[in-house]
């Protein structure tokens, strides 16, 4: 099979598409021939191994594994003992190691069958950002109905996900995002959107019971000005290491101190949150956007796109012959 390998850090470029063999799927695991993957921010942090900490648990020097990715979908080849759930020819989704690759073995714990209301490209933007989305309102936000949710960086991979999620669940919707991207937001659900360029959600003095920084843009002293008395602030992008590392330190104390709560996470891909997201989309409550669709030739562009921090929504590579056709947001 073909997969893309790295053998040091650095850009898009120190990927190579190579010829490799992959091992029968072992306990628990299932082996899936891929039909499309998606890119994160992840993955060129991992790639770059920036920030520069990440190398500890990634190798030093240069990289201990040396596949790529984690979004994909696809169609399941061979099971491996101990799994009854699944069988040769269901359609699934997940969050896998190595994920760029034609086959990928990943745990029957890290993955769902796929919604039948969405192409391969759909289900392969769904893990890693939706997940984020999911378990930063539900689990760290605790978000209700009735309650009002602010989404600052409502456009981006999370963003999307989160308008929907929060809406879904009753929620009122104010998206931050840039012009370019206001109907887009509008679209998916958003109440309100704000455009940053012109105008700052923190001018207007109007507080929510949840504030989701997706964005990463801002101190958590100044995004804690727009949370309620016992609301939450939820961290989740980063454009700075430097204004990550003071707001992680700063943040929880912070809060305390104004009788609000603060929280930051990675998420955790799970099975059955997994489920819940293809249930969402299967109800119509969650369509993912895609913004631009890659062929698998040429995923380090895909990637090089991502790091422009221009993407709106997702970004897709196909990789088997789906025989579809995406629709993009742009």
């Amino acid at each position: 099979m073909k997969a893309y390998r790295q053998y040091r850090y650095g850009s898009p470029d120190v990927l190579h598409l190579e010829d490799i063999d992959l091992p029968d799927p072992g306990e628990g695991q299932l082996q899936v021939r891929v039909q499309a993957v998606s890119v994160n921010p992840l993955d060129w942090h991992l790639m770059r191994a920036t920030p520069f900490f990440v190398r500890f648990s990634t190798g030093l020097f240069a990289p201990k594994k040396k596949g790529i990715g984690a979004d994909f979908s696809g169609v399941v080849e061979k099971v491996g003992p101990g799994v009854t759930e699944y069988a040769v020819g269901d359609e699934v989704f997940g969050e896998g190691r190595e994920a760029f690759a034609e086959l990928v073995n990943v745990s029957v714990k890290h993955l769902a069958k796929k919604p039948g209301n969405m192409s391969f490209s759909q289900a392969a933007a769904i893990p890693v950002a939706g997940l984020t989305a999911l378990q930063g309102l539900r689990d760290h936000g605790r978000l209700a109905a009735g309650q009002s949710v602010l989404i600052n960086g409502a456009s981006g991979g999370v963003g999307t996900f989160a308008v929907q999620i929060a809406k879904a669940y009753g929620a009122g919707v104010t998206g931050v995002c840039s012009h370019r991207n206001l109907e887009l937001v509008s679209s998916l659900g958003a109440d309100r959107v704000l455009d940053y360029t012109k105008e700052d959600f923190l001018d207007s003095g109007q507080q929510y019971d949840l504030v989701m920084d997706v964005a990463g843009s801002r101190k958590v002293a100044e995004s804690l000005r727009a949370v309620k008395p016992g609301g939450r602030l939820i961290l989740i992008g980063m454009t700075r290491f430097g204004l990550l590392i003071s707001n992680l330190i700063r943040g929880p104390k912070l809060a305390r101190k104004a009788g609000k709560h603060f929280a930051n996470f990675t998420a955790v891909a799970q099975s059955k949150d997994l489920k819940t997201l293809a249930e969402l989309c299967e109800s119509g409550k969650l369509i993912p956007a895609i913004d631009r669709s890659f062929p698998f030739d040429q995923l380090p562009n895909a990637i090089k796109y991502i790091e422009t921090m221009r993407a709106s929504a997702k970004v897709v590579v196909t990789v088997g012959d789906q025989g579809e056709s995406e629709k993009t947001v742009n």
